[in-house]
C-alpha cells in the first residue's frame, strides 16, 4: 500500500467519528457533512506533501468546524444578528469534543450516522448512497460511479435524502435494536451490488464490497455479542473470498463448480468459518448466520463434486422458514435438484414461476436456473430457451456473454 492508499484509508476511518463530532456539536446534518467532506478533501490534497499531523482526527474536525461555521455564517448573513448567534451556539458542549483535542466522543458515532442514513423514510438507494457518502467517506463522484449513475444524479440523491433527515436528532434512536436490520440490509445491499453487479461492463466493483464489508467489521466492533451482525460479516468474508476465481483472463465469468479453490482467499476463509461457528453456538439462528454457514459448506468442500448439497439443503429448509422470499426459494430449488435431482427442481421452480412468485427483477435468475437444470436434465432444446431468455433479461455484460455461451454450446 502506497502513502496515497494510507491516507485515503485513514481518511474513511475518521470520516464518520468526524462527521459525528461535529453535527453533535453544531446540529445542521446537511450542512455538517458538506463541511467534512470539504475537510477530507483538504487532507487528501495537503497530507501527502505536508504529512500527516499528529492528530489526525483533531485536524479534520477543527477544519470542518472552521467551514460549517463559516456556511453558517454566510447563510445566517441575510437573517437577524440574534438569530445567527443561535445558530452557531454548539447544542451540547460537554458531549461533543472540542475540536483538536484526541478525546472519543461520549458513543462511536458511527453506528449514530449508520441509524441516521438508513432512516425508514429514506429509500433503500438512498440509504445506500448517504451511507456510502456520510460513514464510508465517499465522494459524490466516488458512489455514482459504483451505482453507474450520472453524478448530477447521485447529487440530487444524496441532497434529498439529507434534506428528509434534517431535523432528525442526532443519536442512538430509541428502540434502535428494531433499526439495526435495516442498518445490516442496507450492507448487505451495497456488499451484493460490489460483489455480482447488476449492470455494467464488469461482474464485480471490487470497491464497493470491500466497503461493505469494512463498515460492518465497524458495527461489529461497536456490536460484539450480536450474533446477526458477526452473521452478516462472515456471510461476506466467506463469499468475497471467491472473488479472484470468479472471472477468467477477459473477465468473463466463471461458476462456482469451475472454480479454481486455489484461489480462494484462505485467510478470508478461516475468519469467516470462525465467526459463523462462533455465532452459531449462541442460540437460535438468525437469517445472515444461516446465509453464512451455507457459504461455509460451499468454501470448505475440497472440490465441487464434494460438496455436501444436503446439509445445504437443510440450511436452506430453517432459512426458507424464517424468510420465505422468492431469493431464498431459488435457491433452495438448486439446493433441492443437486440432493434429488434436477426434476425435482424444476418442479419446485414451476411453484415460483406462479404470479405472486419471482418478481420481475430476478426473472432472469429464475431462467437461467431453469436453464441450467434442464440442460442436466437432457433437455437441450428447452435450456437454450431457457438461457436465451436469460441473457436477454440481465444488464450485466458479463452474465449475457455467459448464457449465451451456454446457449450457443448447446447447439442448433
Amino acid at each position: 500500500m502506497n502513502r496515497t492508499d494510507e491516507i485515503e484509508d485513514l481518511l474513511r476511518r475518521h470520516a464518520p467519528q468526524v462527521l459525528g463530532a461535529v453535527v453533535r456539536r453544531y446540529g445542521h446534518f446537511d450542512a455538517a457533512e458538506d463541511a467534512v467532506q470539504e475537510a477530507l478533501l483538504a487532507a487528501a490534497d495537503r497530507w501527502p506533501s505536508d504529512g500527516v499531523p499528529g492528530n489526525p482526527r483533531g485536524w479534520l474536525i477543527r477544519v470542518a468546524a472552521r467551514r460549517l461555521t463559516d456556511a453558517l455564517r454566510s447563510e445566517q448573513a441575510r437573517r437577524q444578528r440574534e438569530e445567527r448567534a443561535a445558530a452557531l451556539t454548539p447544542r451540547d458542549a460537554f458531549t461533543a469534543p472540542p475540536p483538536g483535542t484526541d478525546r472519543a466522543p461520549r458513543e462511536d458515532d458511527t453506528l449514530t450516522l449508520l441509524f441516521l442514513c438508513c432512516h425508514p423514510d429514506l429509500t433503500p438507494a438512498a440509504q445506500i448512497a448517504l451511507t456510502l457518502r456520510a460513514v464510508g467517506g465517499l465522494t459524490t463522484a466516488e458512489i455514482a460511479r459504483a451505482c453507474l449513475v450520472p453524478e448530477a444524479t447521485m447529487a440530487q440523491r444524496i441532497s434529498r435524502a439529507k434534506q428528509k433527515v434534517r431535523g432528525v436528532r442526532f443519536g442512538r434512536p430509541d428502540h434502535w435494536e428494531d433499526r439495526l436490520p435495516a442498518v445490516l440490509h442496507t450492507l448487505y445491499l451495497v456488499f451484493n451490488e460490489g460483489y455480482t453487479a447488476t449492470s455494467g461492463p464488469a461482474l464485480q466493483r471490487r470497491e464497493l464490497a470491500g466497503e461493505a464489508i469494512r463498515l460492518t467489521r465497524t458495527v461489529r466492533r461497536l456490536l460484539p455479542d450480536h450474533g446477526e451482525v458477526a452473521g452478516l460479516l462472515a456471510l461476506m468474508l466467506l463469499t468475497d473470498a471467491r472473488r479472484d476465481a470468479r472471472t477468467g483472463p477477459h473477465g468473463e465469468l466463471v461458476p462456482l463448480d469451475e472454480q479454481d479453490r486455489g484461489r480462494w482467499d484462505k485467510a478470508a476463509i478461516e475468519e469467516g468459518v470462525f465467526l459463523v461457528t462462533r455465532a452459531l453456538g449462541g442460540g437460535r439462528p438468525g437469517p445472515y448466520q444461516l446465509r453464512a454457514a451455507i457459504a461455509a459448506v460451499h468454501d470448505e468442500a475440497p472440490s465441487a463434486e464434494a460438496t455436501d448439497w444436503r446439509e445445504i439443503l437443510g440450511l436452506y429448509d430453517v432459512l426458507v422458514r424464517l424468510v420465505p422470499g422468492p431469493a431464498e426459494r431459488l435457491n433452495r430449488a438448486v439446493a433441492l435438484a443437486m440432493v434429488h435431482g434436477p426434476r425435482a427442481g424444476l418442479t419446485e421452480l414451476d411453484r415460483l414461476a406462479e404470479p405472486a412468485g419471482a418478481p420481475a427483477g430476478m426473472r432472469h435468475r429464475l431462467d437461467a436456473v431453469r436453464a441450467h437444470l434442464l440442460e442436466r436434465a437432457g433437455d437441450h432444446e428447452a435450456a437454450r430457451a431457457a438461457y436465451e431468455s436469460a441473457a436477454a433479461g440481465t444488464l450485466s455484460l458479463p452474465e449475457q456473454r455467459y448464457l449465451r455461451g451456454r446457449a450457443a454450446r448447446l447447439g442448433p
